[in-house]
């Protein structure tokens, strides 16, 4: 009781928002490679505790070490997660909305275009933004500003289009631009196999929330990048549901 009475205002709204940071922060690093590395220097806490009750003193002293230099050290290991929250909170507004009918339609439209081109075996990189703006993205690519349609993305990736070989960056219901150069993620833990749309699609949704829809010109398979992981062989049905699932639901545009 009495460490309650003690208890004032300022420390409940300090508790509420030290645990909303964390909780964002965990969602960001959820699935990623920073999680892993999250495990690591947990470990490395532990063998420093037991390196002092036995007193390992070599051991305690590396250890030591280490952690003089840890606010260096998490920048580098968690440089790609930590430029992803700062995007994204400095893109915040506390807003709320429903996906729009029209989005909702280019959605379709999306899928329909991504079919015909998989059944053609026409290589394609479509772009959708969500929450962290790709305009620097945008400005190095061909501008269109047009209505998202079957026909408009089937001409843009027609091997004769000039503008075929970059992606195309879709923001609600409009083609914001096309033959875009994305950043290529080239780390040996990739798939060799994985061609230069798909590594573009990856270092991109790496970098930001954004989602990368990929055509394979040789199989005709389709793929997803979406925070830097790749899902493969999906057909209209699971491309459909998924997209259907984050940009129809209630979201928070930031």
């Amino acid at each position: 009781m009495e460490l309650l009475r003690q208890l004032r205002w300022q420390d409940l709204v300090d508790i509420v928002l030290m645990s909303l940071i964390l909780y964002r922060l965990l969602l960001i690093i959820k699935g990623t490679k920073a999680a892993q590395m999250l495990i690591g220097l947990g470990v490395l806490l532990f063998a420093s505790l037991v390196s002092k009750y036995f007193e390992l003193y070599t051991v305690g002293w590396l250890i030591h070490s280490f952690w003089a230099q840890i606010v260096i050290a998490i920048i580098i290991l968690f440089q790609p997660e930590i430029r992803r929250a700062l995007a994204q909170m400095g893109e915040t507004q506390f807003l709320q909305t429903f996906t729009s009918a029209e989005e909702l339609k280019s959605l379709d439209e999306i899928v329909r275009a991504t079919i015909a081109l998989a059944n053609k075996k026409i290589g394609a990189l479509i772009v959708i933004e969500r929450d962290t703006s790709l305009k620097d993205f945008v400005e190095i690519g061909t501008p269109l500003d047009a209505k998202v349609t079957k026909e408009l993305l089937m001409s843009i990736f027609h091997p004769t289009s000039q503008i075929h070989d970059g992606a195309v960056v879709i923001k609600g219901n409009r083609v914001v631009a096309a033959g875009c150069f994305l950043p290529i993620i080239l780390s040996s833990e990739q798939d060799r196999s994985l061609g230069t749309r798909h590594r573009a699609g990856l270092g991109l949704t790496d970098e930001t929330d954004a989602v990368a829809i990929i055509v394979s010109e040789e199989t005709g398979g389709i793929s997803m990048a979406m925070n830097g992981k790749l899902e493969t062989h999906l057909d209209m049905g699971t491309l459909r549901d998924i997209l259907t699932d984050l940009f129809t639901t209630k979201k928070v545009k930031k």
